[in-house]
């Protein structure tokens, strides 16, 4: 076996269990939150960058509480916001978004909640579990 096929071989493996995860974020594109809580849904918004360390080290933690309770991904829809694509955008500049690694759950008009720059257990599953139950009531 080359080791061009030995890697991409391995990759594939190694990627398996994510397959099918229900726990993606949606990438944004213009009016995708608008549309959705005109609906009725639920959406938590993640605004990051690639190249965040913050951001990454929430996005683990979001995605280890969404595995621990499936409900979140039933009730939630979790969107990503590019911050180096949209820092200057209405999705940013009309919610008062002051940095990337800034997390916020919205229902309808209203904002639940916010957490910026923490990737804390704690506050993130606060403000999930603020989203799940709006979502439910």
């Amino acid at each position: 076996m080359n080791r061009r096929h030995f890697l991409v071989t391995t990759a594939a493996v190694t990627a398996l269990p994510l397959a099918g995860f229900a726990s993606e974020f949606i990438a944004y594109q213009d009016g995708l939150i608008k549309q959705a809580l005109a609906d009725g849904k639920t959406v938590f918004v993640d605004y990051a960058t690639d190249w965040c360390s913050t951001c990454a080290a929430q996005e683990r933690m979001i995605e280890r509480i969404r595995s621990e309770n499936p409900e979140y991904d039933k009730h939630i829809m979790f969107v990503r916001v590019d911050y180096d694509q949209f820092a200057n955008a209405p999705v940013s500049t009309d919610r008062g978004i002051p940095r990337r690694s800034t997390l916020i759950v919205l229902k309808g008009d209203d904002e639940l909640g916010r957490v910026v720059a923490a990737a804390s257990h704690r506050m993130i599953k606060a403000l999930m579990d603020a989203g799940l139950a709006a979502a439910t009531s």
